[in-house]
């Protein structure tokens, strides 16, 4: 069964930008060998409209298509709903989170997706979505 993988949009900037934490660990090689595990898998990589949005803050289409390129072959977009951008906003406000990580929770456990971030938010969206750094993965 072939699994799916919701990239948080940092993860996608912390390849792109081959960043590192801020004890020096290495966030880039850290979600370089997920991505590659995961194309070598045959899995898939889902992008959400949110994502593209968040990533258009900070990047121009052609950066974005181009740190997506090497993975298009196994990318699958996924819209929100109305009904999952209603329930996020609910979740958001409740809990005191951007409304946005609510919604990439809500996408992941309505698609049973494989959530990878490591924003510290999505400790409080645990009930929502398990979420994943992508050093467990590896």
């Amino acid at each position: 069964m072939v699994e799916k993988y919701y990239i948080d949009t940092a993860i996608w900037v912390d390849l792109y930008e081959n960043r590192k934490g801020y004890a020096g660990e290495p966030l880039g090689d850290f979600a370089f060998k997920l991505f590659v595990i995961i194309k070598a898998k045959q899995n898939k990589i889902v992008i959400t409209d949110l994502t593209i949005r968040e990533l258009e803050m900070n990047y121009s289409i052609p950066e974005i298509n181009g740190m997506m390129k090497p993975f298009e072959a196994i990318l699958e977009k996924v819209i929100a709903s109305e009904d999952q951008c209603n329930e996020a906003k609910k979740i958001a406000e409740e809990r005191n989170v951007p409304r946005g990580d609510a919604l990439h929770a809500v996408i992941a456990r309505d698609n049973r997706f494989i959530l990878i971030t490591r924003d510290n938010h999505f400790k409080r969206l645990t009930d929502v979505s398990q979420h994943h750094k992508p050093e467990d993965i590896i």
